[in-house]
């Protein structure tokens, strides 16, 4: 059996008293040490809801004289839900370009309450968020323009802002974008997407091609 080894004059009792204080030292500094905080999981942390603080830029550019679609459409009425061609709102029957060999009036809109849209479940949808309805087939877009890479939206980079709808700047009926224009509709001013092609402003000129 080897010896143990003590330090030239330390006694026993004396390192077990050295031992005991460094116990009682460690102890003590665990209690103080503040615990850390936990991160929120993704189960745990609550999500703001999108646009939760944001508010609505422009009211959708309604045709005049058009909405509110109640005002001919009777919602008491029983609705043929038949895809077929209408012998009316030629205005839109004309133009219509949106996957027309697929989609037709009542894809969007809804048969009963006329003044709302409808999502593929059935939930209704107001005007002011038709953009929950787009987002149904174009999802990518949706999300870029929540974060404010597509589509236009003003205000203050951390605090509220302003969005334009989709339908500020592609018509539902024929959405491939040709430009925007302002107009007044019963007496608001509104920004709505053209049917003709805008022609783009010219390039700026070069430094190079600007001097003599």
């Amino acid at each position: 059996m080897r010896p143990t080894w003590h330090p030239r004059g330390t006694s026993r009792s004396t390192q077990a008293t050295l031992v005991a204080l460094a116990l009682l030292i460690g102890a003590s500094a665990a209690a103080t040490e503040p615990k850390p905080t936990r991160a929120p999981n993704a189960t745990s942390a609550r999500r703001p809801a999108p646009g939760g603080d944001q508010v609505q830029a422009m009211s959708p550019p309604f045709t005049e004289g058009i909405y509110p679609c109640s005002g001919c459409h009777d919602g008491k009425e029983k609705v043929n839900t038949a895809r077929r061609e209408l012998g009316f709102h030629d205005e839109q029957a004309l133009v219509f370009d949106h996957d027309a060999e697929h989609r037709w009036c009542l894809d969007c809109h809804d048969a009963q309450k006329r003044d709302q849209l409808h999502l593929t479940n059935g939930d209704l949808v107001p005007f002011t968020e038709s953009y929950r309805l787009c987002g149904q087939c174009h999802g990518d877009k949706l999300r870029d323009w929540r974060v404010g890479v597509h589509g236009k939206r003003v205000g203050n980079w951390d605090g509220k802002k302003t969005y334009f709808l989709c339908v500020n700047c592609h018509n539902p009926h024929t959405p491939l974008f040709k430009g925007v224009k302002e107009t007044v509709v019963d007496g608001k001013l509104l920004v709505m997407p053209t049917l003709e092609r805008i022609k783009p402003e010219p390039r700026p000129r070069r430094p190079e091609e600007a001097r003599p």
